[in-house]
C-alpha cells in the first residue's frame, strides 16, 4: 500500500508518554493516519537513545522521567497549548495510569494507554498485600475512577494488543463460533446480550493463546535480558501474582488460589509469580504447548465483561488468561532470572526488525468448551511483513502500535464517552484500521484439550468428565 487513508485529524497538542519500542513504532503510525500540527507534538523519555528520529521530524522532545512528583508540573503546560482539547498517549512505564487518566480529566484532554500501571515499587513491595499487587486490583482502581468522575472526555484503558486487540478477536470469535454450533443471532448491542451470547453458544472458557517465534541473528549472551517487546514490562507483570478470571464452570480451585475481598469478584490469583506458571494450550503453528499464565489485564475485564447475572447472582462467567509463549531468547532468560531468585539481570535487550531473522507472532483467543470444542482466532503477523508494512519494530510491536492507532481513531470518533475499557470500544471499526497490519488474520477449529496425551508416564490427578477444568490447564 502506497497511499495510506487518513482516519482523523487534530488540530490540538499531542503528547507522547515514552519512547520505548512501542512510542518508537507507534509515531509512524500516527503520521500516516491521523492529520496532526507537528509543532504541538511533544514527545517526554527519560532516554534520549532514539531521540534522532524525534528531531528529523522536527518534534518536541524532553528528557525527563515523569513522576508522582512533577508529573502535574510538566503536563500542565502541554495540555494547555490548544487549539482545542489535547491527546495524551501514554506508552511508558512506572507513571501511574490512574492518576495521569484523573489529570487529563481535570484537563479536558484525551487520554489512552496500553496497560494499567502503577507507580513505581508496587510489584515488588512485600509490604503490601498480594492481592493489592495484581492487575485486578489495579483496574479495581480504574473502575473506581470511572464510578467517581463518570462521563467526560474520553479516555481509553489498556489498548494495545492485549489487552486491547484481543478484546476485539474475542467478540468476532464468538460470532464464528455462534454461527458454527447452529445458533445465528443478531450481533449484540449490549454488554448484556454479549454475555447471553457466549453463555447460549456454550464457551466455558478463553485462552489469550500466543507463540512467539521471532528469532535473533545471535544468540542470547549470558546474564542478559533478551525479548521482543518491554523488558521492564514483561519482568514487571511477570513478578505480579499469576491471575485469572474465574468461570463458572470450574469446580474447585488450585490449592494456592485466592479470591480477592473487593470488588466485581471476577477473577482469582494464585500464591505464585505468572512467570513461573505454566498453562497447557494451543496454537495453529505450535499446536499444543506449555505458556506462561502471565497476569493482564484483559484475563480480569473479559470475564468481568461476558459475566451474566441474575437478580445479582452470577449465573455465567468464562475462565479467562494469558497462555504465552514468548521468543525463544524470552524463555531463557525468564529461565536465568528465575534461578537468581527472581532478580533481573543488569543488561537487557530489546530484538528490532534488524536482529530478527525470521518468525512470526502468533496472537490470538482460543474459546473453548463448546459444541465444536475449540476455536482460535488472530494474527499470525511474521518479521518479513512487518517490514514490509511499517518502520522501527518488530511483529510482536506492530500488534500493539496498530491497536493504539485504531484506539486513538475511535476516540476521537467517539470524543465523549468518559472512562472506557478496550472491551467496550466498537470492534469491528477497530479491527477495520487495524486490520491492515495483522498479517493473516485466520479462525481454526480444534479437537485438541488439555486431556491429549494424559495421563503419560506417570500417574496425575485430572477430571476427565470434563477436558476443560483449569485443574487440567494448569501444568503441576
Amino acid at each position: 500500500m502506497t497511499t495510506w487513508p487518513v482516519h482523523a485529524r487534530f488540530n490540538g497538542p499531542i503528547v507522547m508518554i515514552g519512547f520505548g519500542s512501542i512510542g518508537r513504532g507507534t509515531l509512524p503510525l500516527l503520521e500516516r493516519h491521523i492529520s496532526f500540527d507537528a509543532s504541538k507534538f511533544v514527545v517526554i523519555d527519560p532516554l534520549d537513545t532514539d531521540r534522532a528520529l524525534v528531531d528529523e521530524r522536527k518534534l518536541r522532545f524532553i528528557q525527563l522521567a515523569v513522576t508522582k512528583e512533577n508529573y502535574r508540573d510538566i503536563l500542565g503546560p502541554l495540555l494547555k497549548g490548544g487549539p482545542g482539547r489535547a491527546l495524551v498517549v501514554n506508552l511508558s512505564v512506572d507513571t501511574s495510569s490512574v492518576d495521569l487518566m484523573a489529570f487529563c480529566k481535570d484537563a479536558d484532554a484525551f487520554y489512552i494507554d496500553t496497560v494499567v500501571e502503577p507507580w513505581p515499587g508496587l510489584y515488588t513491595n512485600r509490604d503490601v498485600p498480594v492481592s493489592h499487587r495484581s492487575n485486578y486490583a489495579l483496574r479495581e482502581g480504574l473502575l473506581d475512577l470511572r464510578r467517581r468522575r463518570p462521563g467526560g472526555i474520553t479516555a481509553i484503558s489498556c489498548c494495545g494488543a492485549n489487552p486491547g486487540m484481543v478484546s476485539w478477536f474475542v467478540k468476532q470469535a464468538l460470532l464464528d463460533v455462534a454461527d458454527a454450533v447452529g445458533l445465528p443471532a443478531d450481533e449484540p448491542k449490549s454488554r448484556a446480550e454479549w454475555g447471553a451470547l457466549m453463555r447460549r453458544a456454550g464457551v466455558k472458557g478463553i485462552h489469550i493463546a500466543e507463540r512467539d517465534t521471532q528469532r535473533a541473528r545471535d544468540p542470547k549472551p549470558r546474564g542478559v535480558f533478551v525479548n521482543t517487546w518491554s523488558v521492564e514490562g514483561f519482568c514487571s507483570e511477570g513478578l505480579q501474582p499469576a491471575e485469572l478470571g474465574w468461570g463458572t464452570h470450574e469446580k474447585e480451585m488450585p490449592p494456592n488460589a485466592r479470591r480477592h475481598d473487593f470488588g466485581c469478584g471476577a477473577a482469582v490469583y494464585l500464591l505464585r509469580p505468572g512467570a513461573g506458571t505454566r498453562v497447557r494450550s494451543w496454537t495453529p503453528t505450535a499446536q499444543a504447548q506449555h505458556g506462561f499464565l502471565v497476569t493482564h489485564n484483559e484475563s480480569i475485564s473479559i470475564a468481568d465483561y461476558f459475566t451474566v447475572r441474575e437478580s445479582e447472582k452470577t449465573v455465567y462467567r468464562p475462565t479467562c488468561h494469558y497462555a504465552y509463549h514468548p521468543c525463544d531468547d524470552a524463555v531463557l532468560s525468564l529461565h536465568e532470572m528465575a534461578g537468581s531468585a527472581w532478580q533481573r539481570q543488569d543488561h537487557w535487550r530489546i530484538l528490532d526488525e534488524h536482529e530478527i531473522i525470521d518468525g512470526i507472532d502468533e496472537l490470538g483467543v482460543l474459546l473453548y468448551g463448546h459444541a465444536r470444542n475449540a476455536y482460535w482466532y488472530g494474527s499470525q503477523l511474521s518479521i518479513e511483513e512487518t517490514r514490509r508494512l511499517a518502520p522501527y519494530q518488530n511483529a510482536t510491536g506492530l500488534q500493539v502500535t496498530s491497536a493504539v492507532l485504531a484506539g486513538i481513531v475511535w476516540m476521537l470518533e467517539n470524543p465523549d464517552r468518559g472512562i472506557v475499557e478496550a472491551d467496550e470500544l466498537d470492534f469491528r471499526r477497530c479491527l477495520e484500521i487495524q486490520r491492515p497490519y495483522l498479517g493473516p488474520v485466520i479462525g481454526k477449529f480444534t479437537d485438541w484439550t488439555p486431556l491429549r496425551g494424559r495421563p503419560g508416564l506417570f500417574p496425575e490427578d485430572i477430571d476427565e468428565s470434563d477436558p476443560w477444568q483449569f485443574k487440567n490447564v494448569l501444568v503441576a
